[in-house]
């Protein structure tokens, strides 16, 4: 297990045990994690949904919960996944940071969720398109 991995697991048991179930931050944790750590071996889905993730979170203000709706609809529409090239640089927060911040967990999962979406913005457009025609129903 690599390192990150493990970070993971000690950020999924704070988000997993979150009192706010409603918000679900531990979807926010999931997307952040797979757009940054993503490789040419990421399955396109999971990159594709990670960084719909962010766009709804970062630019539409969805919570957990409706992110996670959202990736449901669009599982209807797996033919149709957007080509996404890989930013060199993924985020300037990373996971570890994130453990180690001494702000508020929650607020600094969001900046690390802001900061690997906007590192995106070669696919933010195709990103914003698919969810434009398959989640809101706009031609």
């Amino acid at each position: 297990m690599t390192t990150d991995s493990k970070l993971f697991e000690e950020l999924s048991f704070y988000t997993l045990l979150h009192s706010d179930s409603d918000y679900f931050i531990h979807q926010l944790i999931v997307d952040a994690f797979t757009a940054q750590t993503a490789n040419k071996d990421t399955k396109k889905i999971s990159l594709v949904f990670s960084l719909v993730g962010l766009y709804l979170l970062i630019e539409k203000n969805y919570t957990g919960k409706q992110i996670q709706q959202a990736h449901t609809v669009l599982s209807n529409y797996k033919d149709y996944l957007p080509e996404i090239k890989l930013p060199e640089n993924r985020g300037e927060i990373t996971i570890s940071e994130v453990l180690k911040s001494e702000l508020n967990r929650d607020e600094m999962i969001k900046k690390w969720c802001s900061s690997v979406w906007k590192e995106y913005e070669s696919s933010k457009e195709e990103i914003k398109r698919f969810c434009e025609i398959y989640l809101f129903g706009k031609q």
